[in-house]
């Protein structure tokens, strides 16, 4: 496939995707679901959904820096044990 560079091209992240599903999502729940209690889980695991989403991005974003920091890490527990 040929892209032309005359075109404005946008990107747009998983991330982003998601959220925006997450927020369908729960204007279809707010709009369908009548029960209170049933309406209010319902919103509550979607918002868990999103936060997970945007937690693990971070995770993925910053894995070299958690690997940078565990063999300082794996030295102090040494250090401590001895």
């Amino acid at each position: 496939m040929h892209h032309d560079s005359s075109e404005p091209q946008i990107r747009v992240s998983r991330l982003s995707i998601a959220l925006i599903c997450y927020a369908v999502l729960g204007a279809l729940t707010w709009a369908t679901i009548t029960d209170p209690k049933l309406r209010a889980g319902t919103l509550v695991i979607l918002a868990l959904f999103a936060v997970k989403s945007v937690l693990r991005r971070r995770d993925v974003l910053h894995v070299d820096e958690d690997k940078a920091s565990e063999p300082e890490k794996a030295a102090s527990i040494e250090v401590a044990e001895s």
